[in-house]
């Protein structure tokens, strides 16, 4: 359990959507941010970045090691980052 509403019981997944939605509007933003997008992006960050597929796993709470596996695509940023940094002739 990552986050508490204000009575101190878990945030539901409604609860969280209507947090987001303030803050899209307080934001004024016009795209539309779902919970599932931001949990795919970080999970995706958090791997980019070096964190290991299992760590991921429970942080997300994935019961199945491969339901997180959906989640290590490789971003074109970083496919350029370790072609640079590790390729000898790059």
């Amino acid at each position: 359990m990552v986050f508490l509403n204000a009575k101190g019981t878990p945030l539901t997944s409604r609860g969280v959507r209507y947090v987001l939605n303030e803050l899209i509007k307080k934001a004024s933003l016009t795209m539309r941010i779902s919970p599932h997008m931001l949990r795919h992006t970080f999970a995706t960050h958090m791997l980019d970045e070096g964190a290991d597929l299992r760590t991921v796993q429970e942080l997300l709470g994935h019961e199945n090691l491969s339901t997180t596996q959906i989640y290590t695509h490789v971003s074109k940023e970083r496919l350029r980052s370790v072609y640079m940094k590790h390729h000898p002739r790059a």
